[in-house]
């Protein structure tokens, strides 16, 4: 394994971009391979089953980049097929929960601690399981499912008078029970931080790709896997995007999500080349 060699990303579809986004903040000279199984997606309506082996699959064409590390952005495969994915390589493999969980647990005060996903990430209860077992069953946890924030960020409606009243009507029943801090716990959240903010002001946000960020930076710098830090100003990081399905408006949801314009994503076929 070389320093050199980039960092594997991959998500069901596009939610993923701002977890790489996070890694680019704290990790900013590493190399990147983005993969959005975009024919595929959502997985959170699939089998475990399922998830396990489309999850296989995209770890796998990672793994075939030479990636030394493997960031699964998406937090149903995270809760889902993690186990099985670190079967396949002894390079690390990082998900979505357990840093969020750990961090939650690090911030929260009153020990009150909400949770908001997809349907399926709260039916998993992926997120409370980890956050019981760190804690020993000595926080509260209240779990609500937020299913219309994700078209609202696809939409480009971040600002739009309608998700103020849906984040009001989503997050009241977690406001009254008094949480202190709030696991967005899916990749498309962080995008209504300023909503959810202006809504519940001076609940701590946990955004989990920002603390998979930090788990990996600490991770490569162990295995002095760090990429060398340049001296020369860096314009744009270097990501090459990968896709299983081209979509008209990934191009245009990529530059929302990372703020900067991207190359074209390269279409790959179910034989997993291109």
């Amino acid at each position: 394994m070389e320093k050199d060699n980039p960092i594997g990303v991959f998500d069901s579809g596009i939610g993923g971009l701002s977890v790489l986004k996070q890694f680019i903040r704290f990790l900013p000279y590493e190399k990147y391979i983005y993969l959005g199984d975009t024919a595929r997606v959502p997985y959170g309506n699939k089998s475990p089953e399922t998830v396990i082996k489309y999850s296989i699959e995209c770890a796998e064409f990672l793994l075939k980049q030479n990636v030394k590390l493997i960031v699964v952005a998406c937090n149903t495969a995270s809760s889902i097929a993690l186990d099985e994915l670190r079967k396949l390589t002894n390079i690390p493999i990082i998900g979505m929960i357990h840093p969020a969980a750990t961090s939650a647990l690090r911030e929260t005060i009153n020990k009150r601690i909400g949770v908001i996903g997809t349907r399926a990430t709260i039916m998993s209860k992926s997120y409370n399981n980890i956050i019981n077992e760190l804690s020993n069953n000595k926080v509260d946890i209240f779990s609500k499912a937020c299913p219309l924030f994700v078209p609202l960020v696809e939409e480009g409606w971040e600002k739009h008078p309608a998700t103020k009243l849906i984040v009001e009507d989503y997050l009241t029943e977690l406001k009254e029970k008094q949480i202190d801090t709030l696991v967005l716990g899916c990749t498309h959240y962080p995008l209504l931080k300023e909503a959810i903010s202006e809504f519940m002001p001076g609940v701590n946000l946990i955004d989990s790709g920002e603390h998979a960020a930090v788990y990996a930076l600490r991770i490569l710098a162990e295995q002095k896997l760090l990429t060398e830090e340049k001296k020369e100003f860096i314009q744009k990081p270097h990501i090459n995007f990968f896709v299983t399905d081209l979509l008209d408006n990934f191009e245009k949801i990529a530059r929302r999500f990372l703020g900067f314009d991207i190359q074209k994503p390269i279409k790959i076929n179910y034989d997993w080349n291109y």
